[in-house]
């Protein structure tokens, strides 16, 4: 029977199509799973297009393996993920994990996968060292004397994690704190990481580099969906087995410490099989409150998702503030970026009058210059804030291809990041920081190599520069009220057009044509509809205008409009 099988073809199957994507779910749906997400799925179909077998593949984690089961003993699934170890080759990958059921793992042991983890209807295999190598990291780091660890993913760090990090020190002589490393929070992993580093709670504490080892979309997928289910539980009992046969001893700690859990039930029931499942002592710590509430990160996630950036700093230390700022910097831009029917501008609906940009270009800009909002809001100097300024627009070119996405962004929201990091002992917020604006304004102007024969008050400076220099008074004194009144983000780019020396519009029409584009927009504001808009976005698109700078004064609007 093997012969009628020996020649059918390994397809990848586009996912991207509704159809290929129904017919993988029902297949996996037959064989006992679910659809993960997964970047590619390789199968095995027969001459009719049904699927015999097939294997996903997702970073470098390989799941949803199922094989028919009138077709179970004809081997196909060995040449199958023979293909896909290939095909992660030759990306790079080189450590494969598989996540699948314990009826495959003597297939992909004879393929040199090793088992590192098991539950009851799940195994955890992979082929090659990086378990090991991450135990050898662990045990370099070992300290004397009694230790304990917490995992944790701090998205973001809060009062509430630094409560659970101090009341653990008091038990242990060092404390070792892992972050979770899967980044698919509002934080990546590099801001989370170091904003429990910032938490000042002495050296006994360590934070240690993370890994796919602990809870990770390896071992533990379905904790980022908050999904209490057969599943889960399944994927709780492989983290916790592969955290009890090799984090604890590598690390030679004898307490896992964790919050109390109120209202989580994945995380409670996590808790819960802890105490079931490690060799060592579970302690919990009960949760911190304030004002009646207990803290959490998702309330200070809330708080940010709602541009509520006052609330949100007072559940967490100083230290990770400018960390909530850069969230909220990131928040403004793509907030910017999904507004439909901005004229000349890229929207998810249209490229405006770019030809070298479109949506992804811009999101692939906004993720590259994220990192450096951070280290911005915490610049001591105009000098250090001009430098990451430069750093960021490296990246952002790098990152689109050497397309100018996000140029005015940097600047703009590098002055006003670092003025409201600076601010929060002021109690006029507003004066202060358009006057630190100014002042690190005019720093890096005279720092500028075309800035040597200019005055400040020359006609020659002008847009970006000539508006950061007044500390951004018009937007404070004149579009964020009009936002506020209004809340209305499509018309208030209008009336930024219709007050803004745009010098982005100079440079695509000419003078000439931009104040015609301002009084333009003046008329839109006193007829303005859905109607008129679609209009101005035809005629800015035939006559190549793009409003550049208004819409990195829209986004540092919606910015200021959070955190004043």
């Amino acid at each position: 029977m093997m012969e009628q099988y020996r020649n059918l073809e390994i397809s990848e199957l586009p996912l991207s199509s509704q159809f290929f994507s129904d017919k993988v779910s029902c297949f996996l749906e037959a064989a006992g799973l679910r659809m993960d997400a997964l970047d590619t799925y390789y199968a095995v179909q027969s001459p009719a297009g049904d699927i015999l077998a097939g294997a996903g593949i997702s970073g470098d984690i390989i799941k949803c393996v199922a094989v028919s089961e009138e077709v179970r003993s004809e081997g196909l699934l060995a040449p199958l993920v023979s293909r896909i170890i290939q095909d992660a080759s030759l990306r790079g990958l080189h450590n494969l994990k598989v996540f699948t059921k314990p009826q495959y793992r003597e297939l992909f042991e004879s393929l040199g996968f090793r088992m590192i983890a098991q539950a009851p209807q799940a195994v955890l295999l992979e082929n090659g060292r990086g378990l090991a190598s991450y135990c050898e990291y662990l045990r370099s780091m070992r300290r004397p004397g009694r230790s304990g660890v917490v995992v944790m993913n701090a998205n973001p760090f809060t009062l509430g994690h630094r409560y659970l990090l101090s009341e653990a020190l008091k038990h242990v002589d060092t404390l070792y704190v892992i972050p979770v490393m899967e980044d698919v929070s509002m934080f990546p992993y590099s801001e989370r990481k170091a904003m429990i580093e910032a938490a000042g709670l002495g050296d006994r504490l360590v934070v240690l580099d993370g890994s796919s080892y602990t809870i990770s979309a390896a071992t533990f997928p379905t904790y980022f969906l908050k999904d209490l289910s057969a599943a889960s539980e399944e994927q709780m009992r492989l983290d916790l087995d592969l955290f009890a046969k090799h984090i604890v001893p590598s690390l030679g700690v004898s307490v896992r410490f964790v919050g109390s859990e109120p209202s989580d039930a994945l995380t409670a029931r996590y808790n819960s099989l802890m105490g079931e499942l490690l060799p060592v002592e579970v302690m919990e710590i009960g949760r911190l409150k304030a004002g009646g509430e207990y803290v959490s990160a998702s309330r200070v996630r809330g708080y940010l998702n709602a541009g509520q950036y006052e609330k949100a700093s007072a559940l967490v230390p100083v230290s990770s503030r400018p960390y909530l700022l850069a969230a909220l910097a990131e928040r403004a831009l793509r907030m910017e970026l999904e507004t439909p029917l901005k004229p000349g501008l890229v929207c998810p609906e249209s490229t405006g009058a770019h030809k070298d940009m479109d949506y992804s270009v811009m999101l692939r800009g906004i993720a590259a210059i994220r990192p450096f909002f951070a280290p911005m809001a915490s610049a001591l100097t105009a000098d250090e804030l001009q430098s990451l300024g430069i750093e960021a627009e490296k990246a952002m070119l790098a990152a689109t291809g050497g397309v100018n996405t996000h140029r005015g962004a940097i600047y703009a929201f590098g002055l006003v990041l670092n003025a409201v990091a600076r601010e929060m002992q002021n109690a006029d917020r507003q004066t202060f920081i358009q006057k630190a604006c100014s002042e690190n304004a005019v720093s890096i102007l005279r720092n500028s190599q075309t800035a040597k024969d200019l005055h400040f008050t020359d006609k020659s400076i002008r847009g970006a520069r000539a508006i950061a220099l007044t500390g951004y008074r018009q937007l404070l004194e004149d579009w964020l009220p009009f936002y506020r009144r209004e809340r209305n983000i499509g018309k208030l780019l209008i009336y930024i057009i219709a007050s803004l020396d745009d010098t982005c519009i100079v440079h695509r029409a000419g003078e000439k044509r931009a104040l015609e584009v301002r009084r333009e927009a003046e008329q839109l504001l006193n007829n303005y509809s859905e109607d008129n808009l679609r209009l101005m976005c035809e005629r800015f698109q035939e006559d190549n205008i793009s409003p550049g700078g208004a819409a990195d004064m829209l986004a540092l609007t919606i910015f200021i409009d959070s955190v004043i």
